[in-house]
């Protein structure tokens, strides 16, 4: 789709590399972020800046929404400037955020009464996998609206799952964030108990990859932390893994919200929210 028209709201640290892709794959892309110098690199790039979401939505036929949370998710779609008010019929909005099934749910309801399509899109892997174009995309939608955005989807994945109707493609990223985060907390303490016996984390890793038990990722978070808590100040520290001790947080409550809709109980990440920034800031030592 050459002469497709594309928007993408939300430059972060997946939202940038994946619009830098659909750029390079050769998609008119109109871009839209609060941080004016990502809009102004993928300009650069050849890309079409746009000052509001509503520009997006009068210019696009498809929308990816890769934002923060589920308050930024709202900002977007509602109001004057919003989505919803400002886009054509048959518009695709694509939300690629984590927030919780209900939110997926009620904006795809008040969509359709828009007679717009709006699906749920999370994705994995990193910004490294958005670069290099092999994230997977867990996708919430009917099968026809799935295949109108794969072209688009495609431009940064090598793999796209398609978990079933509106909804479900949310709840499939927050069971796997649940697992990742879970990782890497017992990674940290699993290092703690290794070196406080003399061993070293790459002697716990060679174990862990040949029977399973270590993904590189865990040993990444574990390492590259351990490494920045001997080197660097607290607030260094907090500026580099507090964002990200923050997400999983809200992760984590996503995740808690959607099984308590459902009448399920998660006790791991009941336990899992309360330490995760913790971890992710390597105070977990000496808290309870």
């Amino acid at each position: 789709m050459p002469n497709s028209h594309v928007g993408y709201i939300g430059l972060g640290m997946i939202g940038k590399p994946c619009a830098l892709r659909l750029v390079s794959a050769g998609l008119a892309a109109h871009v839209y972020d609060l941080h004016r110098p990502a809009m102004d690199e993928l300009a650069d790039a050849g890309a079409f800046p746009r000052d509001s979401a509503a520009e997006i939505a009068r210019a696009c036929s498809h929308i990816g929404v890769c934002v923060r949370d589920r308050t930024e998710v709202e900002a977007v779609l509602s109001g004057e400037d919003g989505l919803f008010e400002n886009a054509s019929p048959d518009t695709v909005v694509a939300i690629h955020s984590t927030v919780s099934q209900a939110d997926i749910v009620r904006w795809a309801k008040a969509a359709n009464e828009r007679g717009l399509y709006l699906i749920d899109a999370p994705i994995t892997g990193g910004a490294h996998k958005a670069a290099a174009g092999t994230l997977c995309y867990m996708v919430g939608a009917d099968t026809d609206i799935l295949e109108r955005c794969r072209p688009v989807f495609e431009t940064s994945a090598e793999k796209i799952v398609h978990a079933g109707p509106v909804g479900t493609g949310i709840a499939l990223k927050l069971a796997n964030n649940f697992m990742q985060y879970g990782e890497f907390v017992l990674m940290a303490e699993a290092t703690r108990l290794a070196e406080a016996c003399g061993l070293s984390m790459e002697t716990l890793r060679e174990v862990g990859l040949s029977n399973g038990v270590v993904n590189e990722q865990m040993h990444m978070f574990a390492s590259g932390r351990n490494a920045m808590a001997r080197t660097a100040s607290e607030a260094e520290l907090r500026a580099f893994f507090g964002p990200l001790g923050q997400l999983a947080k809200k992760d984590l409550a996503c995740a808690l919200a959607t099984a308590g809709d459902r009448n399920v109980r998660l006790p791991t990440a009941e336990f899992l929210i309360e330490r995760i920034e913790r971890v992710f800031l390597a105070t977990d030592e000496s808290s309870p």
